[in-house]
């Protein structure tokens, strides 16, 4: 089976929080990237590095929401021709509200793309306008809208806390409304500074203050026992789903899957031997030159050994409440968990289980997820 990710690198402006590769008012170059796509999908195929049936792909950006649906469409019998898909491919398409009408959403879902996930971020206008968001509380609602009229069922959206001078109980009330519009999927980002950035410069200066770790752990802790008690599973770190609504391409990343990268700026994954990754040029001149001479676009960005493997199956693994199988990591690595990483293990011992054969991280180990992991890195 194969997961296909294509990056879409278009915005109608970047935002100032945000280290995604993509560039603002594409142009010409907006109108002819998909046959860009269907290029090196097409060398891809031709390479046999990846097998069919697709079961998983996404369309991420950017914003894949401004390419039109017979874009995507064409983009989508291309993939049947080359890779097929399994019976039941989860297609994802991410979207910005304001970008996406009535009738869009209603050619996307004609067309084959059977899950939305829309980039939200805030239903409070003040901190749309901060974070440099160009849609209003009003279109998030009205494309939530559109989208089950147009027949997705599979419905996410994503949202950010930890923002300035948010207050719990204001967050908790944009969750639950999304939930009373009928969202299966909800991905809850707490903000980061990204290096290189507009918010960075502006947290360096003094002028973006952020919430204290303690209102930060309130506010996450809140969320996992409020969506949990609403019947939605939080199964990793920043995503809650309804049951059998987790997304299915994410999971194959965090379960360390292969997985193809399409598009400038993506990033691919083979798992054969102890696994390799690859990376796309973030640039979309270079890629069309690469494709114009018939050459690959990926370049071998690294490739893992036995230990290097075992450590990012970990670093994966436990972001995820499914967590890792003792019974798998032994059968791949030919060692256990606690064997193969003894002192870390009893340094972490508050905040890693071992329960039904499974290792996981604690809720409130998730909090500190980065100081604990580097123990394994």
């Amino acid at each position: 089976m194969l997961s296909l990710y294509l990056h879409i690198p278009f915005c109608r402006r970047k935002c100032p929080y945000c280290d995604f590769y993509s560039v603002e008012n594409g142009g010409r170059l907006l109108d002819e990237y998909p046959s860009l796509l269907i290029r090196h999908m097409e060398r891809s195929a031709e390479r046999n590095l990846w097998s069919g049936p697709c079961d998983t792909l996404f369309f991420g950006g950017g914003t894949p929401s401004l390419l039109a649906p017979e874009a995507i469409g064409s983009l989508l019998r291309r993939v049947q021709e080359a890779f097929g898909f399994s019976e039941k491919a989860e297609i994802t398409l991410e979207a910005n509200p304001g970008t996406v009408s009535s009738s869009s959403l209603d050619g996307y879902r004609a067309r084959g793309v059977n899950r939305i996930s829309f980039g939200i971020q805030s239903l409070n206008q003040v901190n749309l306008t901060s974070l440099g968001r160009l849609h209003s509380p009003g279109d998030a609602r009205r494309s939530i809208e559109w989208a089950h009229k147009a027949g997705f069922e599979n419905v996410s959206a994503d949202l950010m806390f930890g923002l300035p001078g948010q207050k719990t109980s204001d967050f908790m009330g944009e969750v639950s409304e999304l939930l009373s519009l009928g969202v299966k999927h909800l991905s809850l980002y707490g903000l980061t500074i990204e290096e290189n950035t507009p918010f960075y410069h502006l947290h360096r200066k003094g002028d973006l203050p952020l919430p204290e770790e303690d209102t930060f752990r309130e506010m996450y802790l809140a969320l996992h026992d409020h969506l949990e008690k609403e019947g939605l599973v939080h199964y990793e770190i920043s995503n809650f789903a309804r049951p059998g609504y987790e997304c299915r391409h994410n999971l194959n990343y965090w379960r360390r899957g292969g997985y193809l990268g399409v598009g400038a700026g993506a990033h691919g994954f083979t798992s054969e031997d102890w696994g390799a990754r690859f990376s796309v040029p973030a640039d979309l001149q270079t890629y069309e030159r690469t494709l114009a001479a018939g050459e690959d676009p990926e370049v071998l960005l690294e490739t893992f050994d036995r230990r290097g493997a075992m450590s990012e199956t970990l670093y994966l693994g436990l972001r995820m409440r499914e967590g890792i199988r003792e019974k798998a990591f032994r059968r791949r690595f030919g060692a256990g968990v606690a064997e193969s990483f003894p002192r870390e293990i009893s340094r972490l011992a508050d905040y890693l289980v071992l329960r039904e054969g499974r290792w996981r991280m604690e809720v409130s180990g998730w909090l500190i997820y980065d100081h604990i992991i580097s123990e394994f890195l």
